[in-house]
């Protein structure tokens, strides 16, 4: 991943969005080819955010471009391998494919191949945008978000689920003796008779818990501690961060809603970018704002609607996929 001073400014970001949807297009000349490619030489920086922006329209436009008929290539694909996967599970996965894109993209961080392969053979799966509600066999209740996935294995001893990728709040059933514990690469997080969430993060995992407690066992320190209700911290494969009180509008995404109390733009924005495809591009210089309200996450365009109004803010698509956030223009005094 790549630290804030090896990126290109939000302003290089747009000028490469703004090439791309030129060259595109099919009127691009000449001309414009010369002054385009004298652009990309001109800074490294400019590169980089050529191939960011090429990276993301592949991902979006790859499914549709090659396959004319979706459905046709997920049958394909589930003949052939039905040895080792479910008929049922590998059309799911490559549907939310088709529909999305590599179960979405999020910011400059690029999912290893391995983990994507992994997230489509998931039990349970959700595309970049879906948020899915189910209940495993003891009863239990589980809340799949935006992109991710997770697999469940229900024993006669013990009740686990692994989040291979994303985030998930769980409602533990009552009334069942077995242990229900939740695997990350980090370590293991057993439930005590309650309500949490847990959101996978770059090397570490991320837990808020809402009812009862949860008990976290690092993965390769094995240090243990209980979480109680109300309380949230992260973790590591090597300790746990000191708990800080957790925000119950967190759950608010389960409902398909961000409840947002005194955020940063660029919080809000960051959130609303994990529900779409594409990229959201936010300029720097109203990226602090202060957002109050509540915005639906099935429906990015009219969450950012909402958000250009109550921040004074002007939303563009250079391309389909790509939405720039910027500073509403200062409206022109009328000519007298």
């Amino acid at each position: 991943m790549l630290g804030d001073e090896a990126r290109p400014t939000h302003e290089v970001m747009e000028h490469a969005a703004q090439w791309y949807a030129l060259l595109i297009s099919g009127e691009a000349g000449a001309a414009d080819q010369a002054r385009w490619q004298a652009w990309l030489a001109s800074h490294p920086h400019h590169r980089l955010a050529w191939q960011y922006v090429e990276s993301v329209s592949q991902r979006v436009l790859a499914p549709l471009r090659s396959t004319p008929d979706p459905q046709l290539m997920a049958a394909k694909v589930s003949a052939v391998h039905a040895r080792v996967q479910s008929r049922r599970r590998v059309l799911a996965g490559l549907g939310a494919l088709a529909g999305t894109g590599l179960l979405g993209w999020a910011g400059w961080s690029h999912s290893p191949i391995a983990g994507i392969v992994t997230a489509w053979a998931a039990d349970y799966r959700t595309g970049a945008g879906d948020i899915q509600e189910f209940r495993l066999a003891d009863g239990s209740q589980v809340w799949l978000n935006t992109a991710s996935a997770l697999n469940a294995d229900m024993r006669a001893d013990l009740r686990k689920l692994a989040l291979v990728a994303g985030e998930i709040l769980v409602s533990t059933a009552q009334g069942d003796p077995r242990p229900f514990v939740v695997d990350t690469p980090q370590g293991t997080m057993r439930a005590l008779g309650t309500r949490f969430t847990v959101r996978r993060e770059p090397g570490r995992t991320f837990l808020a818990v809402y009812e009862g407690s949860v008990e976290i066992r690092t993965a390769s320190t094995a240090a243990t501690q209980t979480i109680p209700a109300g309380r949230q911290t992260r973790f590591d494969a090597d300790g746990i961060m000191p708990p800080d009180s957790a925000d119950a509008a967190r759950e608010a995404w389960s409902r398909g809603e961000l409840l947002a109390w005194d955020l940063s733009l660029a919080d809000v924005v960051a959130e609303l970018g994990r529900y779409h495809a594409g990229h959201i591009s936010l300029a720097p210089d109203v990226a602090q704002r202060r957002v109050f309200g509540t915005f639906p996450l099935r429906d990015v365009d009219g969450a950012l609607a909402m958000l250009a109004e109550v921040a004074s803010l002007q939303v563009r698509r250079p391309l389909p996929w790509w939405i720039s956030v910027d500073a509403r223009p200062a409206q022109q005094p009328p000519r007298p």
